[in-house]
């Protein structure tokens, strides 16, 4: 079976991959290619593509890796009908009950309640010195 997948070039830190058409038991460094159909640098979000060598690889049974159909995808290359889009990780925290968000509010601390006034003429300095 066929594979369309990413092989990784580039320099260290600074990679560019090679969108290749090869055996899916191969590994993507192995060498053997059957087919080098496009290149994409993400750096750049640059993009080769020969549209129509890989509408002819797909509909001849080449498994897309799912990076290589979201780019596919993205570039309007029509995926066939037997390709199942990979489920959607669901992100859960390990211990969420230690979360801020899940724990109890914490009650504001309540106002004192009002003191008695003094009288309209007195100021409370004037009442120290009484």
């Amino acid at each position: 079976m066929l594979a369309i997948r990413m092989q990784r070039k580039g320099r260290a830190h600074y990679p560019t991959y090679r969108i290749v058409v090869q055996e899916s038991q191969r590994h993507p460094l192995s060498g053997r290619v059957v087919a080098e159909v496009g290149n994409y640098n993400p750096a750049t979000k640059a993009l080769t593509l020969d549209k129509k060598l890989v509408e002819k690889y797909l509909s001849n049974g080449a498994q897309p890796s799912s990076r290589v159909a979201f780019i596919l995808k993205k570039n309007g290359v029509k995926l066939p009908k037997w390709y199942k889009e990979p489920a959607q990780k669901q992100a859960t925290a390990k211990h969420a009950d230690k979360l801020r968000k899940n724990q109890p509010k914490e009650e504001a601390p309540a106002e004192p309640a009002p003191t008695e006034e003094a009288p309209a003429g007195e100021t409370p300095a004037e009442e120290a010195q009484e």
